[in-house]
């Protein structure tokens, strides 16, 4: 392992003007994550404002986490722009331009109107805004680790930019704070319907705080002396990566690090919040509590790795936390899964179901623009075990023509085809999904079964549909029954125009466990200091490869090109190959049918970066900034 000779003198105290210039620094960047990591704890409720209802759930949940990834693709971008001006004009006002963008653009997802109002131009006008956040963030990250490294000392340059790193996860804190807050002080309708866009207009409070700290900053010392020599670069982009010497950095930072560093930080945060809530069935509620108190506890040794890489450098720290995530991903993941959701992992060990389909009739569904329906019954019955975390394998032996099946334990399913099916369509879904789900209840699936709300006009087909339910027409129409407007009713979906027949009123009456089922964690199985405890070590492993992150990024590159070399392969780590991660675990675990199977994305990733890394990175510790050029 090299290792440069230190050329920053005696170690010292952090001084006044250098603990602003870190506090600054860094609050006003975790505004910026705070921005940018609202949608991602939002998704869900994103999802089902801005796109369209006739998207399959778990197209739809793909399609909104890979508007979520928008803008981490376009991050890279933001990086050659916003670095080749902050390598050219500075690093203080480049920093105040992309913090603009990002809170001008968050506050208007607050205010944007969802698909029911403005069609397919939501989601649309959702994504650019998404992607004017990654330009933005794009330029924010590089400007800030580098800002804050060319105030530092060489012997504690760790331990100062490590600082910068706890922001990331301090914003996203941040933001399930801020939801927390919003959430216990709705209702759970209102927030579902308005009250989830209130931590966006928030945003822009927040725009206003870190533009005013930024505006107190002076220039960076290493910058301003470089400029007033005349050694700045005249083409920072051509010199960075039009040059071998540099190219070759750039290409070794990202896949020996900065690539499998984002596999370890997005799938030890944000695919475990999302496992949590759309896997594994807990409420939003619980996850957002859990994950907050599990990012609490854990950020501190950002700053803890930071300062141990100023003693045994940061190659070592970094590596270590890529093998540790190899190691232990899956075994994390699925403790996870018994300790929220003790009842689906019981269930999914002793309960598999069986799709048999003609060949050719199951399609892989990774659906990336959300366009595609997916109609066949293999898809249908594949689409809708994945909906509800339940493992299955496709068996391709059915004769060609006939719909597939689903097997669960001893009960068989027939699916069908949508197409087909026609004006039938809605009554065979219905049916099929009832009959799955009265199955997987039976194999010890923890499903749910809400009240119905039944008029009278339909009562009679009602309880001759559901006869499971053992119910009587007299009893039901002598005891308790509310009377609505008749466009209430309508409204509420109840019954049609037609149905009501021109009454005024109409009567409905309340069948428990006679609506739709619903997978669900038990509030009062979770464990949750166990889970609390699995997020926190996954945490822990995300800290290891990203608190040394910015210090051994900046010292590989020169001052002249430092903003410009080191923002692109960090953006296009962190940009596509972690922010791509959600949408491509879920949809790799969706084609297989096994929760787990997506986690490989991840594990291969990290390993490819340790091989190349413990080859080919050196380490920078003791790097004399002010004399590499």
């Amino acid at each position: 392992m090299a290792m440069a000779s230190t050329a920053g003198g005696t170690s010292r105290g952090m001084t006044r003007e250098e603990k602003k210039v870190i506090f600054a620094s860094s609050l006003g960047t975790v505004f910026e994550w705070y921005d940018f990591y609202l949608y991602g704890s939002l998704a869900a409720f994103i999802g089902s404002t801005f796109f369209s209802p006739a998207i399959p759930e778990a197209t739809r949940n793909i399609f909104a986490l890979l508007a979520f990834a928008a803008g981490f693709l376009v991050r890279p971008f933001g990086a050659l722009v916003f670095g080749r001006i902050g390598d050219l004009v500075g690093r203080k006002y480049t920093f105040l331009v992309t913090m603009t963008i990002m809170g001008l653009s968050t506050f208007l997802v607050g205010l944007l109107p969802g698909y029911a109002s403005w069609g397919i131009a939501a989601p649309v006008i959702l994504i650019a805004l998404r992607m004017l956040q990654g330009l933005a963030l794009g330029g924010e990250y590089g400007g800030a680790a580098t800002y804050v490294a060319e105030h530092a000392p060489d012997d504690r340059r760790g331990y100062y930019t490590s600082w910068i790193q706890t922001t990331a996860t301090l914003g996203l804190f941040l933001s399930l704070i801020v939801i927390l807050i919003v959430q216990g002080s709705l209702s759970k309708e209102t927030y579902a319907s308005w009250g989830w866009r209130i931590p966006f207009i928030v945003s822009f409070l927040l725009l206003a705080i870190s533009i005013w700290i930024r505006l107190s900053l002076s220039e960076s010392p290493t910058f301003q002396r470089m400029k007033e020599e005349g050694r700045g670069s005249k083409a920072p982009l051509t010199e960075a990566f039009g040059q071998w010497k540099n190219a070759k950095i750039a290409l070794l930072a990202l896949l020996g690090l900065t690539a499998g560093q984002a596999v370890i930080w997005y799938n030890g945060q944000f695919y475990a919040l999302f496992f949590l809530q759309n896997v594994l069935k807990v409420d939003a509620w619980s996850v957002n509590v859990m994950i907050a108190i599990a990012l609490a506890v854990g950020s501190i040794f950002f700053v803890v790795f930071g300062w141990l890489s100023d003693k045994i450098g940061r190659k070592p720290i970094i590596m270590a936390g890529l093998a540790l995530g190899i190691v232990c991903t899956f075994p994390l993941f699925k403790a996870l899964t018994w300790a929220a959701n003790p009842a689906l992992a019981t269930a999914q060990q002793n309960t598999r179901a069986t799709v048999t389909a003609a060949p050719g009739d199951c399609k892989f569904q990774f659906n990336p623009v959300g366009t595609a329906k997916f109609t066949t019954s293999c898809d249908i019955a594949t689409s809708f075990l994945t909906k509800n975390s339940v493992p299955y394998d496709v068996v391709a032996t059915a004769a060609p023509g006939t719909a597939a099946t689903v097997k669960i334990g001893n009960e068989t399913v027939a699916s069908y085809d949508a197409v087909a099916a026609g004006d039938q369509a809605k009554a065979k879904e219905a049916a099929f999904q009832k009959a799955v789900n009265m199955s997987l209840r039976d194999g010890g699936y923890p499903l749910k079964r809400a009240a119905a709300k039944v008029p009278d006009q339909k009562l009679d087909a009602f309880i001759a549909a559901n006869p499971e339910l053992k119910l009587d027409a007299a009893a039901i129409r002598g005891g308790e029954k509310a009377t609505v407007p008749v466009d209430k009713a309508i409204a509420d979906k109840l019954l049609t125009k037609d149905e009501a027949a021109g009454a005024p009123e109409v009567t409905v009456y309340n069948i428990p466990g006679g609506g739709p089922f619903a997978m669900t964690a038990d509030p009062a199985a979770i464990n949750w200091p166990l889970t609390i405890g699995i997020l926190f070590i996954l945490v822990l492993f995300v800290t290891m490869v990203y608190g040394p992150i910015a210090a051994i990024l900046v010292e590989m590159f020169p001052t002249r090109i430092r903003y410009t070399g080191m923002s692109l392969p960090y953006h296009i780590g962190n940009g596509w190959f972690g922010g791509l991660l959600p949408a491509t675990v879920f949809a790799l675990s969706a084609y297989k049918g096994d929760i787990y199977y997506g986690l490989w994305y991840p594990v291969i990733i990290a390993a490819m970066s340790l091989i190349i890394g413990m080859i080919f990175v050196r380490d920078t510790l003791g790097t004399d900034l002010h004399a590499k050029e």
